[in-house]
């Protein structure tokens, strides 16, 4: 289910400050961030973000074809190791 338009989108109050202060001081740096929940606004086209994927942070810089996703979306949890070389079940 998608949030209520009533409520306006979620984003984490802490990220929303960091953001704002960047903006106007017009500087280029990257910002750490936890909240894979948080939604992208167009406040945050240009910048770079990392997002914590469960191991590290991945830095992705923010394009205005992402406004209204998530931030978890474009930092994935896990890494696909490939198919098991003998797999016989498949052949059934």
């Amino acid at each position: 289910m998608t949030r209520l338009l009533k409520k306006n989108p979620f984003i984490a109050n802490h990220l929303l400050i960091k953001i704002n202060k960047l903006t106007t001081k017009s500087e280029k740096e990257t910002l750490l961030t936890w909240s894979r929940a948080s939604t992208i606004i167009p406040i945050m086209i240009g910048h770079t973000i990392s997002i914590y994927n469960g191991r590290g942070h991945l830095p992705i810089y923010i394009k205005d074809r992402m406004v209204g996703h998530k931030l978890g979306e474009f930092a994935p949890t896990l890494t696909f190791q490939g198919h098991e070389k003998n797999d016989n079940r498949s052949r059934r």
